[in-house]
């Protein structure tokens, strides 16, 4: 079962049901290249390794696409820190009928503190304008 050894805990029944095995990507991709070798079976390999044939099947489909790899990982995107603050309407906020539109259609604009703007033209529908109102002067 892998490289590591550990206590295989079954029920009555003789499922498992201790702690889910992990497989490092190397493990994974020497299992899947095993099944690649002419005349390997998938079932084969997945049962001498101990892991079901389904789960070896998902991670052939993600190294064909080239997504097995301990390099993916670190060419994810790097996370950016956010700042989460109440947003306050500045007395520039307004709601006009643009001269050029269909009647009923609307342009509106919000200016927050920080100098960022949320404009939203044309037709929107009354209660999400009123509910976006609500939620951008709440405190």
């Amino acid at each position: 079962m892998g490289s590591s050894a550990e206590a295989v805990m079954t029920d009555k029944l003789g499922r498992r049901s201790g702690p889910r095995r992990k497989y490092t990507v190397d493990e994974k991709r020497t299992m899947v290249e095993e099944t690649r070798v002419r005349g390997a079976s998938v079932p084969e390999v997945a049962q001498r390794h101990g892991v079901n044939a389904n789960l070896l099947s998902v991670w052939r489909r993600l190294y064909s696409r080239g997504l097995l790899t301990t390099q993916a990982r670190s060419d994810a995107a790097a996370l950016l820190p956010v700042e989460v603050s109440t947003p306050t309407m500045l007395p520039t906020a307004r709601a006009s009928t643009p001269k050029s539109s269909k009647p009923g259609a609307i342009s509106v604009e919000v200016e927050f503190a920080g100098g960022q703007r949320l404009r939203i033209h044309g037709a929107v529908d009354r209660s999400l304008l009123r509910w976006l109102i609500a939620a951008l002067s709440a405190k």
